[in-house]
C-alpha cells in the first residue's frame, strides 16, 4: 500500500513559506522551532530534494521548495476552510437534519411545529421520515427519532418529554351490538384490530387497581401497521382498538367511541427523543432537539384541554 502524503509536513512547510521564517512559523503553529524544522527535514528526506537555502540571515526556497510551495499552500488554506467549516457547523445550527417521526404523531404533532422552527433556524433543512417501524437510527443515517413507547435498554440516548396514555375503546353502535366487555379476558369473544408494531404484537396487556393483571391476544378482521388506519373500520363499529390519545383523543371527546375497561390501566408509553451514541451532537440536531423538547409537550397538552372543553 502507497504511504499517505505527509500533510503534517506539507502544512508546517507552507507556513514557513508564508512567514519566510522557521521562528516565525513555530510560534504561529505554537510548536517548537526544534519541531518546524524537523517536520521540514523529514519532507526534504521523503522527497530528497532539499526546499530551502538556509544561512544565518536569510532563508530562501529551492527550485524544489518553489516548486512545491504552491501545492503545499494550497493543501494549508483548504485544511484550513474545511475545518472552520466544521467548526461552525458544531457551532452555528446549519445543514441537514435527519428525523424519524411515527406516521400519524408526525403529521399532528411534529409537521405544524417545522415552520416556526425555520423561521428560528433558517439554515437549518428537515428530513422528516414518517413510518411506524423502529427505525435504526445508526444503520441508516438518522440523526435523531421520536419513539412513543416504554423504551427498552439500548446503547441509544433517550430524552424522557411526556406520558402518553392510551385507551381500549369502541363505538358505540358496535357496544349496542355486542356489550361492552368488563374483563380484559372478555375481549377473546369480541371482534378487535390490533396493530403490527407493539412492543410484544397482538398482544394487550392490563392492569387493575388491585394489582391483578390480563394479558389478551385479540382477534379480528384488521390488522394495520399505522393505529390512523384503524379509525374508520372502528367508528364504523366494525371493532373494539386499544389506541394512544394522540390517535383516538378526538373521537373520544366528539363521542364517536368511547373508553371501555375504565378499571383497567394500559402499559403507559411515552413521547422520548432518542439519538445515537457518541460525542457531541452537531448544534443543528442540538436545536432541533431542544426546539422540540420544549414544544412537544405544551402542543399535545394545549389539544388535550381543547378536548376536554368539548367533551
Amino acid at each position: 500500500m502507497a504511504k499517505l502524503p505527509d500533510f503534517e509536513a506539507l502544512a508546517i512547510f507552507a507556513k514557513v513559506v508564508e512567514l519566510r521564517s522557521f521562528a516565525g512559523a513555530a510560534s504561529e503553529l505554537a510548536m517548537s522551532k526544534a519541531t518546524v524544522s524537523k517536520a521540514v527535514t523529514r519532507l526534504e528526506e521523503r522527497l530528497g530534494a532539499r526546499l530551502f537555502n538556509r544561512t544565518s540571515r536569510r532563508l530562501a526556497l529551492t527550485d524544489a521548495g518553489h516548486k512545491l510551495a504552491e501545492r503545499a499552500t494550497r493543501l494549508l488554506v483548504d485544511g484550513e476552510a474545511a475545518e472552520n467549516e466544521a467548526l461552525a457547523q458544531s457551532v452555528a445550527p446549519r445543514g441537514l437534519v435527519r428525523l424519524a417521526v411515527p406516521m400519524t404523531f408526525g403529521i399532528k404533532a411534529v409537521a405544524p411545529l417545522l415552520p416556526e422552527f425555520f423561521e428560528a433556524y433558517p439554515e437549518v433543512s428537515v428530513d422528516l421520515h414518517l413510518s411506524d417501524a423502529t427505525i435504526d437510527l445508526i444503520g441508516e443515517g438518522f440523526d435523531m427519532a421520536v419513539r412513543i413507547a416504554r423504551l427498552p435498554d439500548s446503547s441509544l440516548i433517550a430524552r424522557r418529554l411526556f406520558t402518553m396514555p392510551r385507551y381500549t375503546v369502541a363505538a358505540p353502535s358496535y357496544l349496542k351490538r355486542h356489550g361492552r366487555p368488563t374483563h380484559p379476558m372478555h375481549l377473546a369473544q369480541h371482534k378487535c384490530f390490533s396493530y403490527a408494531y407493539l412492543s410484544t404484537p397482538n398482544v394487550w396487556h392490563y392492569t387493575n387497581s388491585a394489582g391483578e393483571q390480563a394479558s389478551v391476544r385479540p382477534g379480528g378482521q384488521l390488522r394495520v401497521n399505522n393505529g390512523e388506519a384503524v379509525m374508520p373500520a372502528l367508528i364504523a363499529g366494525l371493532g373494539i382498538a386499544e389506541l394512544p390519545e394522540f390517535i383516538v383523543g378526538e373521537a373520544i371527546s366528539s363521542g364517536e367511541v368511547e373508553v371501555i375497561l375504565k378499571d383497567w390501566t394500559q402499559a403507559e408509553g411515552a413521547v422520548h427523543l432518542v439519538t445515537p451514541p457518541g460525542g457531541p451532537r452537531p448544534a443543528r440536531v442540538e436545536a432541533l432537539g431542544d426546539f422540540l423538547a420544549a414544544k412537544l409537550p405544551g402542543t399535545c397538552k394545549r389539544r388535550t384541554r381543547g378536548k376536554a372543553k368539548a367533551s
